[in-house]
């Protein structure tokens, strides 16, 4: 019979310091993107998030892009835009995660393809 495994427990503050880790070690072009983008780290999604993008369960979603992509901005947009952001899940991320390490890797990962949608990428066209 397999046991079902505690989720990794760490607190929010040891948490956003390994998403500090996380960013410092994006490759430049990602570090930059990452300037443009407010990331904030939130303990779940939310309902709606979920049932705007018709997940089932809270653990299919590590991070979320909203905001507009830099591939549809224009000078002449309208204002009153609120600023692009990466909400980074850390339920979700600490119930996959087993260790430190594998924690700032999937943030990372996770970082990285948020900031694919800030440019305009599709799932399919994401480098993680």
């Amino acid at each position: 019979m397999a046991r079902s495994r505690e989720p990794l427990t760490v607190s929010p503050e040891e948490f956003e310091t390994w998403i500090q880790e996380a960013l410092a070690e994006l490759p430049p072009p990602f570090a930059a993107l990452a300037d443009e983008v407010s990331i904030v780290v939130e303990e779940e999604p939310s309902v709606e998030v979920l049932k705007d993008l018709e997940l089932e369960s809270e653990d299919d979603l590590l991070g979320l892009y909203q905001g507009i992509p830099i591939d549809e901005t224009s000078f002449f947009q309208p204002g009153g835009e609120l600023p692009a952001r990466i909400a980074i899940y850390r339920g979700p991320i600490l119930r996959l995660c087993r260790t430190k390490a594998e924690v700032i890797l999937e943030v990372r990962d996770t970082v990285v393809h948020e900031l694919g949608h800030h440019v305009g990428l599709d799932d399919e066209e994401m480098p993680y």
